[in-house]
């Protein structure tokens, strides 16, 4: 009886010791909970649990908070800015409003020729024309690099990918001539039609990439079924692009609303003006401005960039992440 309670006693010893050996592999391969203890809450042989030190923490979260504040301040002075009279905007360079003035909101919205809503219209309507322009173009041009084959593909898609490294400055002036000859100059087509084209090479490339990571065992199902290319596209592929369209949407958006030198060549005619030309406008030939009005309507002007980036986060990151690019 001695012996054959002892025996079972020796293996569980040795299943338990097995057991440690096999708990400090697991952990090796990061496999076991973080904290230094298994499943079972036993803790693991050798392993140092990670001290978080409350100094470290208030340091870091100090630095953090400084930086962001050294980051936003500017952006915080223009909105106390937009409420100060003229001659204390200057005068004053904290935060704290000593005397209020409302009236830079109204006065900068009448200002300039045309009501600065003919100005948020104009950005709109291009915004929302690149915006449409840039998903349908891109999305079929990136769909067929990534799974078309056709003669040259690899030389056009270097092509495509140099085009990201050009500056618009380098061709903007035979762009100019060319629509100046059209008869396109002081109208919205010049920057609006070359989206339709697929001329921006980066979200071409980031659709590319995300379509990539579509397993092409769909594109045979689909295939199988009958579908041909067009359908494949449009019921299989641009369904599952959302986060890489909603980030193209998004980028479009904050690079055309912000755009100042396109505009600025194309549209010459106060009522054709997009806001950030309008807000070039305030400025006269002397240097001198009305600041005040000039910082409200700035404040009006970045609330649709701050809008598209609260809302719309969330797919940037998603988007970002999903193809790889960073």
């Amino acid at each position: 009886m001695t012996n054959q309670t002892s025996l079972p006693q020796s293996e569980d010893l040795g299943q338990a010791g097995q057991g440690h050996v096999l708990d400090e592999e697991k952990m090796l391969e990061g496999k076991l909970p973080a904290g230094g203890t298994d499943a079972r809450g036993r803790r693991v042989k050798g392993h140092r649990p990670k001290v978080r030190t409350p100094f470290r923490s208030i340091v870091k979260h100090a630095l953090l908070i400084v930086a962001a504040g050294v980051m936003i301040y500017p952006l915080l002075w223009m909105v106390a800015s937009s409420f100060r009279p003229n001659d204390l905007i200057f005068r004053e360079a904290g935060l704290v409003i000593s005397q209020v003035d409302w009236n830079n909101y109204p006065n900068g919205w009448d200002a300039l020729s045309e009501p600065f809503s003919k100005y948020l219209l104009n950005s709109a309507i291009l915004v929302l024309g690149c915006i449409v322009g840039n998903l349908v173009s891109c999305s079929m041009a990136a769909y067929a690099f990534a799974r078309l084959e056709f003669k040259f593909k690899k030389i056009m898609f270097v092509l495509m990918l140099m085009t990201i490294m050009l500056p618009i400055h380098v061709i903007i002036v035979p762009q100019y001539v060319m629509f100046s000859q059209i008869g396109w100059v002081n109208t919205f087509w010049p920057i609006i039609v070359p989206k339709l084209l697929a001329t921006d090479g980066f979200f071409i490339f980031l659709m590319i990439q995300f379509i990539r990571g579509i397993p092409k065992d769909m594109d045979e199902a689909a295939r199988i079924d009958g579908a041909g290319h067009p359908r494949i596209f449009l019921q299989v592929i641009l369904p599952l692009m959302v986060p890489a369209l909603a980030t193209t949407a998004i980028f479009t958006f904050i690079w055309t609303w912000s755009d100042f030198f396109t505009s600025l060549i194309y549209l010459t005619n106060p009522s054709n003006y997009t806001v950030q030309v309008a807000l070039n406008a305030f400025i006269d030939s002397t240097g001198e401005s009305n600041w005040g009005a000039l910082f409200a309507m700035s404040i009006v002007t970045l609330i649709p960039v701050f809008l598209a980036f609260l809302f719309g986060q969330k797919y940037l990151v998603k988007g970002i992440a999903t193809t790889g690019i960073k």
